[in-house]
């Protein structure tokens, strides 16, 4: 399978896969504690960094994870994700982070939104119909940017603890077909 060559593109952001050299930046972001409420991986240090580095080169060669770093001006602003669980089925999930300096600008957003765009284009002969994206029910922001990113409220989700501790929401987008919520890509 080959992957679309041109990947996702966002106004004023540049999307690329992420590189050893982000090893640092991504340190740094993980700093903020908001960030490390949400995310289950932790990176404190260069090793950790260089492990999560690993999990993303192992998702891409694998087709199950498409992690795109997220640059503003050449400086790590945020992380998005396309997340496969089965390769080539029907509903995909993404993910996304942003550093504590770039929220609240429309960050997150436009890089969901144009690996939404990518994804449907990518993975339509896979027959890629449905992106969800989840969220714990008190991060309202994520709730924020699955609204202002097309992705609809279909549902709440039960906890599941350990690993999700309170109830969250599932939004999703359709891939346009006639039978979608609607929106293009």
């Amino acid at each position: 399978m080959t992957v679309a060559a041109a990947g996702p593109r966002a106004r004023g952001l540049l999307l690329r896969p992420f590189v050893e050299g982000d090893a640092p930046a991504l340190v740094e972001a993980y700093r903020d504690a908001t960030l490390r409420r949400f995310t289950r991986v932790p990176v404190d240090d260069a090793e950790q960094a260089a492990h999560w580095l690993g999990l993303q080169e192992r998702g891409r060669a694998e087709g199950t994870r498409y992690s795109f770093a997220v640059l503003e001006e050449g400086v790590l602003v945020a992380n998005v994700a396309l997340k496969r669980g089965v390769p080539g089925g029907p509903v995909a999930e993404v993910g996304y982070w942003t550093a504590a300096a770039a929220r609240g600008r429309g960050v997150a957003p436009r890089a969901v939104e144009a690996v939404t765009a990518w994804a449907f284009r990518a993975f339509a002969a896979e027959g890629l119909d449905r992106i969800d994206l989840l969220h714990q029910v008190d991060n309202q922001a994520s709730c924020r940017v699955a609204v202002k990113s097309g992705y609809a409220l279909r549902e709440v989700l039960t906890a599941l603890p350990p690993e999700f501790p309170l109830d969250g929401h599932r939004h999703s987008r359709n891939r346009l077909d006639g039978s979608g919520d609607g929106r293009s890509e």
